[in-house]
């Protein structure tokens, strides 16, 4: 299982990861705009060309990030436009990772299937801190 802090920007997460990338050095793993995206997201022609998610190699963790579209509710505030990502070993994990972080908390999206090739959820502690479980489905 492996621990990743996953950044939200308004408008300026190229800018923040090409300054990461500056501070620390090494390529981005994956670099991806709402633009790239299934057409179902339905993010604004003007919000195309934001990140939908950016991965950056750090030491043996990885950092990740996107920017906040219109569409997917109020924009975050600095101070809580974080999330912890925990990327469990099967399905079973991340169903039972997501069932006790959000006891006494709140699911925000349940564990499903995603167009990346993942099963994914998110939700927040009963402690306000955010968390996204994704378990990558192996490579075929």
């Amino acid at each position: 299982m492996q621990l990743n802090t996953y950044l939200t920007f308004e408008k300026q997460c190229r800018e923040a990861f090409e300054f990461y990338r500056s501070v620390f050095g090494g390529d981005f793993l994956f670099i991806q705009t709402f633009g790239d995206g299934p057409a179902d997201l339905q993010v604004p022609e003007e919000e195309r060309d934001l990140i939908m998610h950016v991965s950056l190699p750090v030491g043996s963790s990885v950092l990740m990030g996107s920017d906040h579209v219109s569409t997917f509710g109020p924009a975050p505030q600095t101070g809580s436009n974080f999330s912890i990502t925990v990327s469990p070993d099967n399905k079973a994990g991340a169903d039972r990772l997501l069932a006790a972080l959000s006891e006494g908390g709140n699911t925000v999206m349940p564990m499903q299937d995603m167009f990346w090739g993942a099963y994914f959820g998110m939700c927040v502690d009963r402690f306000g801190i955010r968390w996204q479980i994704n378990f990558e489905y192996p490579g075929e």
